[in-house]
């Protein structure tokens, strides 16, 4: 990496692409709110990236990348519910495992936070073209 400094550019875009998984783990969270399932272990759980930042000596410029994508959160919710066909012998339900609030504010939070990387790359770019407008 040392020969090829990263640039505004590949930063900014890794930075989006991050925030995009994010973004689509969040939508599958909130796809599965108010589920429920016949045990604990198939109720679903929350996912969440990792992020991982990477620093270019040669650039001197860090990004951020998604290691992996773990589940994450509360504990599936016993309910007691013996007319649903998913209840247990018991008659329970087990609440996929999803605060639809903190998925919420985590939309919006990449949501800008993928905004903010397109506002870099688009003032990048304003800076590049004034630049070379210069040597006119």
């Amino acid at each position: 990496m040392a020969d090829n400094p990263m640039n505004i550019f590949q930063v900014a875009g890794r930075a989006m692409s991050a925030q995009l998984v994010r973004m689509n783990t969040t939508a599958s969270n909130l796809a599965n709110a108010g589920g429920v399932a016949t045990t604990p272990q198939a109720a679903y759980r929350s996912l969440k990236p990792v992020f991982r930042t990477q620093f270019d000596q040669a650039s001197q410029m860090a990004t951020v990348n998604v290691e992996k994508v773990v589940t994450a959160g509360e504990e599936p919710t016993k309910r007691y519910d013996p007319g649903n066909p998913l209840a247990d012998k018991d008659g329970n339900v087990f609440e996929n495992a999803v605060d639809e609030t903190r998925e919420l504010v985590d939309m919006l939070e990449s949501a800008r936070s993928y905004q903010n990387n397109v506002e870099v790359m688009q003032t990048a770019k304003t800076l590049i073209i004034d630049t070379l407008k210069l040597g006119r």
